[in-house]
């Protein structure tokens, strides 16, 4: 493809699905789209650097703020943020843009979105690149990974919510842990109330400085109060950028990011149908060689075993530097891992045509 200006960022808000989704636009209208998905705790401007390089290669770039993110709305009830309402929601967008089919790229919790829009409705997608999270066929019950970790494990921190009872036990709950929660109508979650503890940029640069393999806690300790921001400005993002990020979550909070996790015990329950599924949709997966869970996780075995490719067959694998905040912090590498794989389709179907 020919390369062109990567012109200004356009930005537009579309009722889709029962929901308002904002969405930032970069690149010609008539170039071939590609949809990219933000993780936790991210917005559409994760992306920037990768739009503005898709743009410039006459790719049409759509980053929207999921639901519960940025300028998107927040629905009130986590039962609002299943796996089927955010795919759900990039189904209604692409229809809304008049889209039948799109490359799709995706980050952290975003790659997980990517993997199931993919698995849910392959005929929308073109090709998938998904960035740190691979796709994990659906298998044993989903809190047994974690179970053993218990209360510091951050995942379980995120998911204890508002209830309406005074107490409720986490058994009951299925997270595979034993404890009570104590939580009242009205009271913010576990992880709200100790995210309060800091201003917004103190929170996110808390996240954005981890490079550390597991996200637990030690006992007794919350997760945001274990994990340590770096005294000095991160080297792939600028205070100024780390202030336009405050300032959308200081609007929206955390609570409609933290339901994503609230909601994995009942996404696991509605995913049966595609229990051991694969993903048929062209796919590259972009592992970062410092990422979270590498180990822990099981991540860097599962790919480099070949587990990963079985379960995806038509798979291309790059294993790059960097930590878990890769789009950003490596941008010129993970760009050009992008386009490359994006523009063998387009030769190819111009070839064919």
């Amino acid at each position: 493809m020919a390369a062109g200006g990567a012109g200004e960022v356009r930005h537009w808000n579309a009722a889709v699905n029962g929901v308002s989704l904002h969405v930032a636009e970069q690149g010609p209208a008539a170039g071939p789209a590609v949809l990219l998905l933000h993780g936790f705790p991210e917005l559409w401007l994760s992306w920037r650097h990768q739009m503005a390089a898709l743009a410039a290669r006459g790719f049409r770039a759509l980053a929207p703020d999921l639901r519960g993110y940025g300028d998107s709305d927040v629905p009130a009830d986590p039962a609002a943020y299943t796996i089927f309402d955010i795919v759900g929601d990039l189904v209604a967008l692409l229809d809304h843009l008049r889209l039948p089919k799109v490359f799709v790229v995706g980050h952290d919790w975003g790659s997980q979105v990517a993997w199931n829009l993919s698995l849910f409705r392959p005929d929308r997608v073109r090709a998938v690149v998904a960035l740190g999270i691979p796709f994990f066929p659906r298998g044993p019950r989903l809190t047994e990974p974690y179970a053993a970790l218990g209360d510091r494990y951050y995942i379980v921190q995120f998911q204890v919510l508002i209830f309406l009872a005074a107490s409720i036990t986490c058994k009951q709950l299925g997270f595979g842990w034993q404890g009570r929660l104590f939580t009242t109508a009205g009271e913010p979650g576990r992880a709200e109330k100790a995210f309060g503890r800091y201003d917004v940029a103190t929170v996110l640069k808390k996240f954005y400085s981890i490079e550390i393999d597991e996200l637990v806690a030690p006992p007794g300790v919350e997760i945001i109060d274990f994990l340590q921001a770096s005294s000095s400005p991160l080297p792939w993002m600028t205070e100024e950028e780390l202030g336009q990020f405050a300032e959308k979550f200081q609007k929206s909070g955390f609570t409609g990011p933290l339901n994503y996790y609230r909601m994995l015990e009942t996404d696991f329950k509605l995913t049966a149908p595609w229990s051991g599924a694969k993903i048929t949709v062209p796919a590259k997966f972009i592992l970062p060689k410092k990422d979270i869970g590498l180990k822990s996780f099981g991540t860097e075995q599962y790919v480099k075993s070949g587990d990963l490719k079985a379960n995806v067959p038509d798979l291309e694998i790059a294993i790059i530097e960097g930590h878990h905040f890769v789009q950003q912090e490596q941008a010129e590498r993970v760009n050009t891992e992008i386009l490359s794989y994006f523009e063998k389709f387009i030769t190819s179907e111009k070839a064919s045509a």
